[in-house]
Parts: C-alpha cells; sequence; structure tokens
C-alpha cells in the first residue's frame, strides 16, 4: 500500500517536471536522447525528464538586426562606413537549431561581405544616389544564402552612409554652389517672366488706345459725313419745292439780285460775278429809275467796272 502511494507520487512529481507550456508566437526543438525529436507549438505539452530536453526556443516573429557600421571601399578607393538593418524570421525552426552555430552572428558577417561587394562596384556618387538597388541587390542575396539556416530576409536597409570629413566638406560646398544656381536661375526666370508680363501689358495698351482713337475718327468721320448728307438733302428737297412752284424768270432774277447783295456785303476785295446776273442787275437797275426811284437808291461806296465776259466788284 505504501509503496503504491509512493509510486503515485514519483510519477505525479515526473508530470509536473514534464510539464511544459509553449507561449504563442514561439516554438521548442525537442531531442529525444541527443537527437531531433519534434517541434512542440504553442499550447501545453509533457516531456519524458532525463530522455528529453528542449534544445532550442525560437521565436517566429519577425525581428530587427541593427548591425554596426561597416567600412566600405568604393570603386574610385573612396572608403565610408555603412550601417544596415535587416528584417527577417525564422522560416523553419529546426534548420535554424541545427544549420549554424550562431545563425545572427553568421547573417551579421554575411551582409557585411555582401555590402562590400556591391559598394565595390560602384562610385561615389552612385552609392549615395542608389541605396534602393543596393537594399533590393542584397535582400535578394541574403534570402537566398541564409535559406539553409531556416532564415527568411523580407528586407534589407542602409541606415547610414558616413563618408570621411573631407569628401562631407566637398559635399557640402558642391551642394551650396548648386543651391546657389538655382538660386540665380529663378531669380532670373522671374525677372524675364516679369518682363514679359510688362511688355504685354504695354502692347496691349497701345493696341487698345489704337483701336480707341481709331474709333472716334470713324465717328467724327461718320458724323460729317451724316452732316454734310443731311445739308445736301435739304437743299435737293429746297430745289425740288422750287421747281414744284413754277418759278417763272422774274423770282429766279430776284434772288439772284438777294445772293448778289450777299456776296457785295462781305469783305472780300475781288468778287467774281457772271455775265447774265450782272445783266440782270442792270436790267433791274434801268427799270428801277425809270419808275423814279432812283434818287432814293443807295450808291455803292466801291465802283463798278464790268468786263465782257464777266463784271468784277472791287471794292476799295
Amino acid at each position: 500500500m505504501v509503496g503504491g502511494i509512493v509510486a503515485a507520487v514519483v510519477l505525479l512529481i515526473i508530470v509536473i517536471a514534464g510539464f511544459r507550456i509553449v507561449p504563442q508566437g514561439y516554438v521548442f526543438v525537442v531531442q529525444l536522447l541527443g537527437r531531433y525529436y519534434t517541434t512542440w507549438e504553442s499550447g501545453p505539452h509533457v516531456m519524458i525528464p532525463l530522455l528529453m530536453n528542449v534544445a532550442k526556443k525560437v521565436s517566429l516573429k519577425e525581428q530587427v538586426a541593427d548591425f554596426p557600421p561597416q567600412d566600405v571601399i568604393t570603386k574610385d578607393n573612396v572608403m565610408m562606413k555603412i550601417d544596415t538593418v535587416v528584417y527577417f524570421k525564422v522560416a523553419d525552426p529546426k534548420l535554424y537549431a541545427y544549420g549554424a552555430e550562431r545563425p545572427i552572428l553568421a547573417l551579421e558577417n554575411l551582409t557585411a561581405t555582401t555590402l562590400r561587394n556591391l559598394v565595390g562596384e560602384l562610385e561615389l556618387d552612385q552609392t549615395l544616389t542608389s541605396r534602393d538597388n543596393i537594399n533590393a541587390k542584397m535582400q535578394g542575396i541574403l534570402d537566398v544564402a541564409t535559406d539553409p539556416w531556416g532564415i527568411k530576409v523580407n528586407r534589407v536597409e542602409l541606415k547610414n552612409i558616413i563618408p570621411p570629413e573631407e569628401i562631407q566638406r566637398s559635399m557640402e560646398k558642391q551642394m551650396k554652389a548648386e543651391r546657389d544656381r538655382r538660386e540665380t536661375l529663378l531669380e532670373a526666370e522671374g525677372h524675364k517672366q516679369a518682363s514679359i508680363t510688362r511688355a504685354e501689358g504695354d502692347k496691349q495698351a497701345l493696341v487698345l488706345k489704337a483701336e480707341a482713337e481709331r474709333d472716334a475718327a470713324i465717328a467724327i468721320a461718320t458724323g460729317k459725313a451724316e452732316s454734310i448728307r443731311l445739308v445736301y438733302e435739304a437743299e435737293a428737297k429746297g430745289i425740288e419745292m422750287l421747281k414744284n412752284a413754277n418759278m417763272d424768270e422774274r423770282v429766279l432774277s430776284i434772288k439772284k439780285l438777294e445772293a448778289l447783295s450777299k456776296l457785295g456785303d462781305g469783305k472780300a476785295t475781288k468778287i467774281v460775278v457772271p455775265t447774265d446776273l450782272a445783266s440782270a442787275a442792270a436790267d433791274l437797275t434801268f427799270k428801277t429809275e425809270m419808275l423814279g426811284f432812283g434818287n432814293n437808291t443807295p450808291v455803292d461806296k466801291g465802283t463798278q467796272h464790268i468786263t465782257s465776259d464777266h463784271r468784277d466788284f472791287e471794292g476799295k
């Protein structure tokens, strides 16, 4: 009875001692008698004490390895320091446990040698401007090389590229000169655009002024033409009215004398009168003298001279 109790207690102690719980995101690589036996995933497990043991606890989470700066030499013999960051995760826990003695150290050394090989094929300027290409090439090379170690490389980034101090000073001067050149170009472009805009404004102003003067001249000419047309229309209507009134020769002679008197009132020193108008004036003067009105007729201040073709009245 006592022996049975002791055996049960011993068995309980063995079970409790062999009870294991694997946390989420981890796996345990288990050995039996020194050889790989199985891989425990997350959850409770029981192992046989003294016969079984956990060889390695492996995290299945993505891990980040930040390696220290490495000395590299470019194709144009410039030495610089570059540090890298590698993102990886364990794809095969068994290979990770048995593939390499120290897989993280192996990954670090492999990253350094791969970086030296890639940068050695590039010049300084290419190295500074080709980070994406270097990252992609390193990721492909490391992913293939770490397959036997059970590691999956997801991403590689060049964290810092540190050239020598004299190269840094030279680069700073070059960048300053480039910024000054861009500033000068921008100022020149601004002055150019301002001059073009100002010239365009002056051009438009001159065009508008010319159009305004043209429109004003057209309006004035149109007004004068309309005025002349109205005068001629009025004269034509007057002639038409005279024609319709059946005027005789006596009325026309009186109208001619009225026109002649208006000409005589002017300030001109010489007036050319048609022959028929002068004859009518002489005839009318003779008739008025015969009727007895000669004494009351005012005498013109000027002297009259009558030629054979025209009679000229010259006032002195």
